[in-house]
């Protein structure tokens, strides 16, 4: 009986379904999907469509005016527009599919294997496509399914295309390539690349897959998810063999910001923006010489009047710099200021309904502060938008202190989600709703232990490994390294108890490097970090009350790891050591899930937090149990 004719008028269905945060984090442009029949890369933003109903704006002035210079690093051409310029990937709907609306993908790799006799082509050279699969008619005449290479050439500024096979299979014959080449893929079950086998059975010729781990081809340049000609650009790197469902595959660089409201309004400020006051005090830069004007002109006399002089004076600086608008600062520094100067906690007062951003400090006599905790403020309203910038393969980018990536003057800079040149000036973003608690550690506390003989060793000792260390990065600092730890055990002692997961629970590191850096920072903010339903339930906030509690039971769980003794004397300066970024520090003690983590566990060192076996004591910031 003959098949039932499809409707012309039926839509075809989408061949796959991703989360939307998916989109801005580990499926972005770029990057490399299994779906049921075949593998795909995502296109990048030009291959984006949204509803007639638009786009969701995710827009966020303060974030925008710190990627656009990054953005500038990494393309002269590339840019933001002045409104919609972050936006929620386009909702798709399965039941009622459009092919213009949601993420267009492009099949890749090309090249497929033959799950029977592993016969090794280009999709459309040597299987037939039936019902969206790709079919093989094996020499014994069965019809065997075919599916995606797992074997992809990349290099590290994220070009992607498909290996050349032929040209490999044939490296040791004398002759080149065969006229006809028909090329296997011999895999056993070991699992060993020595043991895989690209064999050609016209010429005989064959190569054990472990020869291609040395870059021997130029890289074209391809970045197939842009697409059209323009998706070429030149490259003077090599081609390496990249497994495309590998962890090293894909590296999104996201950058986050807390949304934060307007502060109030500075009624000095306000006096001084007037369009006559500003501008006869823009010039200003001393009290004598305010003394003098304010005499000679009544307008800005009557603008002074009753305000500290030197205060005016300060703040016309700080207008005249740029340094006094929030925006301008460093995304963390804001932050950490807001956060800092947040009101007291009083009874009955509850956050406006809808409100973006809540957070109170908690009156030291209704909490009790462990020796070493300066201040806790609970953080019962944040929303968090997190913007994908750019992404690598193989190697990841770390970001600065501040939770930016500094793109310029690398060597080899991550590859860009769109076409430079092209009309699409927005970012794929997330947000994520949710609660937090602030910690901050006192600073009196901090300053003497930082003057420690014995601390200031072990950061020379973790600053040596860090040299050693083949993924590379900055040493961020021997107080990184404490605030990073302790996130890590608390993160997992308050997971315990307050309803959320610990994957569900991220961390957020505010610390100061330079001495002179102002304000001085060294605090954590552990919130949820989810766009799905655990949002805001509250018991982050609640159990953040009981601060001496999950810090004593942090100080527990850092004192004894399962491997000890081998983890508390770990080496990251040792030539046999494979963690050189990281102290006391494993899968035992430590490591948390890597979508809480903001370093992918790496800077942490537990002996910088409590005694551990085989440490000096003075090591330990928190040297008693709280």
């Amino acid at each position: 009986m003959a098949g039932k004719k499809k409707d012309p008028g039926t839509r075809a269905q989408p061949e796959g379904q991703l989360r939307q945060s998916q989109l801005v984090t580990t499926f972005g442009p770029g990057a490399m999907v299994d779906l049921v029949n075949r593998a795909v890369v995502i296109g990048g933003l030009e291959h984006w469509g949204f509803s007639r109903d638009g786009f969701v704006a995710l827009d966020d002035e303060r974030l925008r005016r710190s990627l656009i210079p990054k953005l500038k690093s990494l393309d002269p051409d590339l840019d933001l527009a002045r409104e919609g310029f972050f936006r929620m990937p386009p909702e798709g709907d399965p039941r009622d599919p459009y092919p213009s609306i949601g993420v267009r993908a492009l099949e890749f790799p090309r090249w497929f294997v033959c799950q029977s006799c592993r016969r090794l082509a280009r999709a459309q050279e040597a299987f037939e496509n039936k019902g969206g699969r790709y079919r093989h008619q094996c020499s014994t005449g069965k019809s065997s399914r075919a599916v995606p290479v797992r074997f992809v050439a990349a290099c590290r500024r994220g070009h992607l295309g498909d290996f050349p096979w032929i040209h490999f299979a044939h490296l040791d014959r004398e002759d080149g390539e065969c006229e006809r080449p028909e090329l296997y893929l011999d895999e056993p079950s070991v699992g060993d690349i020595s043991q895989i086998r690209v064999r050609c059975t016209n010429c005989g010729a064959s190569q054990p897959l472990s020869h291609a781990k040395a870059p021997r081809y130029p890289c074209p340049g391809d970045r197939p998810w842009l697409g059209g000609k323009a998706a070429r650009e030149p490259c003077q790197l090599f081609s390496e063999l990249l497994v495309r469902t590998a962890s090293d595959a894909y590296f999104g660089q996201i950058v986050s910001g807390l949304r934060l409201p307007p502060p109030e309004p500075d009624p000095l400020l306000q006096r001084l923006q007037e369009r006559e006051v500003w501008k006869a005090v823009q010039k200003v830069s001393s009290v004598a010489q305010l003394e003098v004007l304010a005499e000679l002109q009544e307008v800005v006399g009557s603008a002074i009047a009753g305000f500290d002089r030197a205060k005016v004076v300060a703040t016309i600086q700080a207008e005249r710099d740029g340094s006094g608008d929030e925006a301008a600062r460093p995304l963390r520094t804001a932050e950490f200021e807001r956060l800092v100067s947040a009101p007291p906690e009083l009874p009955g007062v509850l956050p406006d309904p809808g409100a973006i951003f809540a957070a109170y400090r908690v009156p030291k006599q209704r909490v009790k502060l462990p020796k070493g905790i300066g201040g806790l403020v609970v953080v019962p309203e944040l929303r968090e938008v997190r913007v994908q910038v750019s992404f690598s393969r193989f190697d990841s980018v770390s970001s600065n202190l501040q939770g930016e990536f500094e793109f310029e003057g690398r060597e080899v800079k991550p590859t860009v989600l769109t076409l430079p040149t092209g009309n699409e000036k927005w970012l794929p973003a997330a947000e994520i709703r949710g609660e937090g608690i602030f910690i901050e550690l006192d600073p009196v506390s901090l300053a003497a232990w930082e003057a420690r003989p014995e601390v200031q060793a072990r950061a020379k000792g973790l600053q040596r490994g860090l040299e050693g260390d083949q993924r590379g990065g900055d040493f961020l600092g021997v107080r990184f390294y404490l605030l990073h730890s302790l996130s890590h055990l608390l993160l997992t002692a308050i997971s315990l108890e307050c309803g959320y997961s610990a994957s569900a629970i991220r961390e957020r590191i505010y610390c100061s490097k330079d001495p002179a850096e102002v304000p001085q920072m060294a605090a954590i903010l552990l919130s949820t970090g989810t766009t799905g339903s655990e949002g805001t339930l509250g018991g982050l906030v609640e159990e953040g009350r009981r601060i001496e509690h999950h810090l004593r039971k942090a100080w527990e769980l850092g004192r004894l790891c399962s491997n000890d003794p081998v983890c508390a004397a770990h080496d990251p300066a040792s030539e046999s050591s494979d963690r050189h970024a990281e102290g006391a520090a494993c899968h035992g003690c430590l490591y948390v899930a890597e979508c809480s983590c903001e370093r992918f566990n790496r800077y942490l060192d537990r002996a910088l937090v409590v005694p551990t076996i085989g440490n000096p004591p003075a090591l330990a910031y928190f040297g008693e149990r709280p």
